[in-house]
Order: C-alpha cells, then structure tokens, then sequence
C-alpha cells in the first residue's frame, strides 16, 4: 500500500520532533509516505514550518483548534500565517460541544474567522467537529465554505452530516475510531462515503485503531484503518489506499510539489 495520512500531529507525539526520523522509518515500512502535520495553535507555527523543511513529505496547515487557549488571531493574522506555499491548509478549526460548555459563542466565531481565512487565501479547511453537527453546517454554509472546501476530520457523526457536509464539497476523514468494536454505524457511513470523497488519518498521537487501542497512535497504524474500511466497503484494502491517496493529492495540491 501507499498511503497518505492526512491528519497527525508529529510535534504532539512523546519523543516530539526530535524522533520524527525513527516515526517516518516505521510509517515508510508499513506503506505510509505522505503526512499532513496539522496545527493547534499558531505559538507553534515556526516549528511546524520546520518540520516541512526539513522532511518534505510532511505537510502543514497553519490555525487554532476549537479548545486552543493561546494567541486567537483575527482574520488577517491567520491569513497571513496561511498565505505561503509551505502551508496548504487552514486548521485545525471547528466547534467542540463535548470537551467545552457554557457560552460557546467564542468558539463560533473563532470557526467563522478561520473559514473566511481559508476564502483569502484560497485554501481548504480542516474541520473539527464534535457534538455541534447542525452548527458546523450552518457555519460551513454561511461562510460560503464549499468556495474552497475542505475535510471533516475524524468522522463520527452520521450519514446525513456527511451528506450536508459532502454536499458543500467537503471530504470525509476516517480515523481508527472506525475500527473500534462499538462503531458499527460509523463502519455504515464508511460503507456508502463515495470513493472520491473519502480520506484516512490516523490523528496521532490520539486515536490508536484496534489492535493498538490505547496506546500511542503513530502513522505507521494507518493500514490497520485501511484495513477496516477495505472490509466494510468489500473492497482491496488497495484500492482505498490509493482512492484516499489520490484524494489527499487533490484536495492539499501543494502537497504534491
């Protein structure tokens, strides 16, 4: 296989950067080749920007996560954090009504500001969305995000969320959460996501997929998800390897320079 992990976070593993040759070894023997390293916060940007440069393989996106605590940069400011070539997405970014309560509408915003970024800059967005599936459509629609599109990053909502979403020109991202025992209904939306929509990641440091739950998600796990959609969809675990791959080329074109 020859995939592309199209959400993880190198800087976030235990070793942090200074283990990422041992990290991309291991992924390389179990047929990973491509990485999309995606952003937090902006504290870390300079970090992140280095990672890219010295291993190309490794993409970046250029944000704030909907929990973030730090710098909070209006439009302009993570406009320009995204406008270069070295970062080819905007993201993390979205709602999170699971890990946050109370007055949320900070949070909107702070969604709202990313969108109309990724629109300056003409980029797509990586959305994080948990427990807000009517939210994140609605916001997705009234900043005309289907103008650059995007992903929802690790799925696990149902398939009429990922209608709305697909329906604005969005992809839909798998994670190892698919693989878990108790995720039969998201082994469904897996089964019906059209080939040309979909794409894999393994979130690491989080999210390792059966048989390694609980530990250390790392990208070299990836097949393991591969895998369990390959057998959902009756499909080659080849053929999703390389539909997803495909689709990670053409929704992040400047990964393929």
């Amino acid at each position: 296989m020859n995939l592309a992990d199209s959400h993880c976070h190198f800087h976030l593993l235990e070793d942090g950067p200074g283990n990422i040759e041992s990290v991309l070894r291991d992924a390389a023997d179990n047929g990973v080749a491509h990485f999309l390293n995606v952003a937090v916060d902006v504290e870390r940007h300079e970090l992140l920007l280095e990672l890219t440069r010295r291993w190309p393989a490794i993409a970046i996106s250029a944000g704030v996560h909907p929990s973030g605590t730090g710098e909070d940069p209006d439009v302009d400011g993570l406009a320009a954090l995204c406008s270069g070539e070295a970062v080819v997405a905007v993201g993390e970014t979205g709602l999170d009504y699971v890990y946050n309560s109370g007055d949320l509408g900070w949070q909107r915003e702070r969604f709202r500001r990313h969108v109309r970024a990724a629109r300056a800059v003409g980029k797509p967005v990586i959305v994080h969305t948990r427990g807000a599936p009517e939210d994140t459509v609605t916001i997705l629609r009234e900043e005309r995000a289907h103008e650059v599109g995007g992903v929802i990053h690790c799925f696990t909502e149902d398939w009429d969320t990922a209608q709305a979403c697909m329906d604005l020109g969005f992809h839909i991202s798998l994670s190892g959460i698919v693989t878990f025992r108790s995720a039969e209904s998201l082994r469904e939306v897996a089964r019906h996501i059209p080939r040309d929509r979909l794409l894999v990641e393994t979130d690491a440091p989080y999210l390792a997929p059966v048989p390694h739950r609980g530990e250390e998600n790392r990208p070299a796990l990836l097949r393991h998800t591969v895998e369990c959609i390959a057998r959902a969809r009756d499909e080659p675990p080849e053929r999703v390897a390389d539909a997803t791959r495909e689709n990670y080329f053409q929704l992040f074109p400047l990964t393929r320079a």
